[in-house]
């Protein structure tokens, strides 16, 4: 995997951990859709 794709999967899971964030929550944070949210959280 990319290291780029991979530093992203870690930021968004570390921020659904430690915020206790719905799906909904992060991609809004993140500025992306809730389908990526969910692709990125099953890898």
């Amino acid at each position: 995997m990319k290291d780029y794709i991979e530093e992203g999967v870690i930021q968004t899971a570390n921020y659904i951990i430690e915020n206790n964030a719905t799906v909904r929550q992060t991609a809004k944070e993140f500025g992306i859709s809730k389908s990526t949210v969910h692709m990125v959280v099953i890898k």
